[in-house]
């Protein structure tokens, strides 16, 4: 700015010597008073110039105002919609796809409808916000707060606190929306141990970042234990576990929360491939009795491969499995079922298992083939039907018009002990529409 000043100032003196190099006409003076007369309009000009020169120093060299905090600068709203079509050799549907975001009759299902906000608070705070909207196997609407949580984003020493309402960081798929799944319904492992909605509460969690060379980060989530997305803890459905009534059990103090620990570590063997690894755990109590608790395991593992010469990120093969075991404490308590025994149930510590391998093959832009293979087990499969062994292999092919719409046809073989195998076929549609927030990788 000064300089261009300096410049004007240059060109102004230049003008005004030229300008007064003449006299004006009629004027009568000597060659030295006319001098005098130009040399003193020369001066004046010059000196003006400078003093506004100083005040535009002056003015530079005042601190510049603080910036203003902003509330809300932005915020992306987003729909998902998800419409499938299934047919199955069973009239069961509910009994055979028990997620809470799958089909449960033959037919079209609308099992998933998202409306998302996710945007900046403040300087220091971002939000995302999860409703969805649900049709019941009757048609009937329902609508849930499925998450509302900030997330802080300048805290020292690499860390971070989330804090609301929130899918539990648990193993690779938990914390995913239908939308991002890469089948139509989820692992059975994860329906046996978190129930139809998956494992979400209301709590706090911290994460660090740890100093190493490659990415790692270790979290500690901090939940309620009741309400009914909390299956394998304080639920009020947890009788469908251990085959009892559950009892009323209230939080006496810090052991009737639930914890949540992961830690998970991101390698790049080669500049083409990416393996992730992870450890988690959920330990709380459960209401079969007043010191009854729970403990969950699980251990998950991501590799992808991307050709170097990937065209919209095509072709590429991915890899992702997890394995879980339960350990749930039933105390002694009554009978679900009256009918078949008449007194209190004894005391069992039931233990559960299962594990899901799924492979997806990008094979050119847009279009993925995919094939998962699953297996669930449980000991006292006599004290509940539903924790007894089952097997489910599906494969599938999904194509992607563009990156806002979706088609996928699945098959599902279903071996169930007592019920024998089941086979169903799986339509999916998805569309979305506005700016929805990136999924973590």
């Amino acid at each position: 700015m000064r300089l261009c000043f300096r410049i004007a100032t240059m060109v102004a003196t230049s003008v005004a010597t030229f300008a007064l190099g003449g006299s004006p006409l009629g004027a009568q003076q000597t060659p030295d008073s006319t001098a005098r007369a130009q040399q003193r309009t020369l001066d004046s000009l010059t000196a003006s110039m400078r003093a506004l020169e100083a005040r535009l120093d002056s003015a530079e060299r005042l601190p510049a105002p603080a910036p203003t905090r902003t509330s809300g600068a932005y915020m992306n709203v987003s729909f998902v919609g998800l419409s499938d079509f299934l047919w199955s050799s069973t009239p069961d549907v509910a009994g055979l796809q028990r997620g809470g975001h799958e089909p449960k009759v033959r037919g079209f299902s609308i099992p998933n409808a998202e409306l998302a906000l996710d945007g900046t608070v403040d300087p220091y705070l971002k939000a995302f916000v999860n409703i969805v909207h649900l049709l019941d196997e009757k048609g009937e609407t329902s609508v849930e707060l499925e998450e509302m949580y900030f997330l802080t984003t300048g805290l020292p020493k690499n860390l971070q606190l989330k804090v609301g309402q929130f899918f539990t960081e648990f193993g690779r798929q938990n914390p995913q929306h239908p939308h991002a799944w890469a089948f139509g319904d989820q692992p059975l492992v994860l329906n046996r141990m978190f129930g139809a909605d998956g494992l979400r509460s209301q709590g706090a969690r911290i994460s660090w970042l740890l100093p190493t060379s490659f990415y790692a980060e270790a979290m500690l989530s901090v939940m309620n234990s009741a309400g009914p997305t909390t299956y394998s803890f304080r639920a009020d459905d947890s009788g469908e576990i251990h085959g009892g009534v559950p009892m009323e059990r209230g939080v006496r103090g810090g052991g009737d929360m639930l914890y949540v620990p992961r830690i998970t570590a991101s390698f790049d063997p080669t500049s083409t491939q990416t393996l992730l690894l992870g450890a988690s755990g959920a330990f709380g109590p459960n209401n079969t009795g007043p010191d009854a608790r729970t403990a969950i395991y699980g251990a998950d593992v991501y590799w992808k491969w991307k050709s170097p010469r990937a065209a919209a990120g095509f072709p590429f093969v991915a890899f992702q499995s997890e394995y879980l075991a339960r350990r749930y404490d039933a105390a002694s308590r009554p009978s679900q079922y009256p009918q078949v025994v008449t007194v209190n149930m004894p005391s069992a510590m039931l233990r559960d298992d299962g594990a899901y391998a799924q492979l997806q093959w990008g094979i050119k832009p847009r279009i993925v083939a995919a094939l998962r293979g699953e297996y669930v087990n449980g000991d006292h499969a006599s004290l509940e039907p539903l924790r007894e062994r089952r097997t489910r292999v599906s494969p599938g092919l999904t194509w992607f018009p563009t990156e806002y719409s979706k088609f996928r046809i699945q098959y599902n073989y279903d071996q169930r002990r007592s019920w024998g195998a089941d086979h169903t076929l799986l339509v999916q549609f998805e569309f979305l529409l506005g700016a929805h927030a990136a999924h973590k990788f």
